[in-house]
């Protein structure tokens, strides 16, 4: 038999995977028959052998068979004898947590032959009942302000928001989180951090928003890093504005834009302070600040306060 987990979402998909490795141990084992294999480093003939191995104990094999995708030699062979792996008694789960081409005929033979599950990025709601059941897995509570507030401080990568979620119930030992909580414990990512940046631009405040440039530069964050934040946040602008000229209300713009709500909510006002043209302006420039220090043409600490200097 085989399964195939893969997704974006590398933490529920570990997740599922320690879930079948489990259970597998459930059953009182040698604890010989559970088997990792990395098709990136191992051939298919080295792989295939292990069928061909019989337990003394008449165990099922476990075989964990990770980077498939990555090794087309491998796949090649892998396709020819789909048929016959899964025929064996063993269990091979294909595990892949990066982005993997769809487009294969592996991708499309194990999808259909095979058990799978993807493993989505979690949308706004799908994030939010899932961080409530992680507090509930600690018998904890957290006020809906509070929630909120960590989703926009921490956003979608769940490994982090695990530990945030750990340390959190840890330190209030049983007591409610608070909103108050998370301003002390939790430290937002630069993503977040760079509205303070872009409300600043919108008032027209370039000594502010140079200032909050200068302190994620104090704080380690790459140049190129929060570039790429100011490109990602005035790209969200622009699909906001066009949203919002087109008659389309708030939880409607949540809707079609796919956006965090609290994304959305910040972006909301930060966009009225502009027109879509001099967010489309912005835009270009932030694109060629991005060619000139990949070029060289320009030193990445200059480019950036020349760009907020420009806005």
């Amino acid at each position: 038999m085989i399964i195939f987990l893969y997704g974006q979402d590398s933490y529920r998909s570990k997740e599922k995977l320690n879930e079948v490795v489990d259970h597998y141990k459930e059953v009182p084992k040698s604890g010989l028959n559970l088997i990792y294999i990395d098709a990136s480093q191992v051939s298919f003939p080295d792989f295939y052998s292990n069928f061909k191995i019989s337990s003394m104990f008449g165990e099922k094999k476990l075989i964990i068979l990770k980077e498939l995708f990555s090794n087309k030699i491998f796949q090649d062979n892998f396709l020819n004898e789909i048929k016959n792996i899964e025929s064996f008694k063993d269990v091979i789960v294909v595990y892949e947590n990066q982005e993997i081409d769809q487009r294969l005929k592996i991708f499309k033979t194990l999808t259909k032959e095979c058990k799978s599950q993807e493993f989505k990025q979690l949308d706004a709601k799908g994030l939010k009942n899932w961080a409530q059941k992680e507090f509930e897995k600690y018998n904890a509570k957290i006020n809906m302000d509070a929630i909120d507030l960590l989703l926009s401080y921490v956003g979608s990568d769940l490994w982090q928001l695990s530990n945030e979620i750990k340390k959190l119930t840890d330190f209030k030992g049983g007591l409610v989180v608070k909103k108050e909580d998370i301003e002390l414990f939790i430290r937002p990512k630069v993503e977040t951090d760079i509205f303070k940046t872009i409300d600043a631009l919108a008032q027209k405040n370039k000594k502010q928003a140079l200032y909050f440039l200068q302190k994620h530069l104090e704080n380690g964050d790459s140049p190129l890093y929060i570039l790429s934040m100011i490109a990602y946040q005035f790209k969200n602008l622009i699909i906001v504005k066009e949203l919002a000229q087109k008659g389309l209300m708030y939880m409607s713009i949540i809707k079609k834009s796919g956006l965090h709500p609290f994304v959305v909510k910040k972006t909301y006002f930060q966009c009225s302070q502009f027109s879509l043209q001099e967010l489309k302006d912005i835009y270009y420039k932030i694109f060629q600040t991005d060619l000139d220090i990949k070029t060289g043409k320009i030193e990445q600490e200059t480019a950036l306060e020349l760009l907020i200097s420009s806005i």
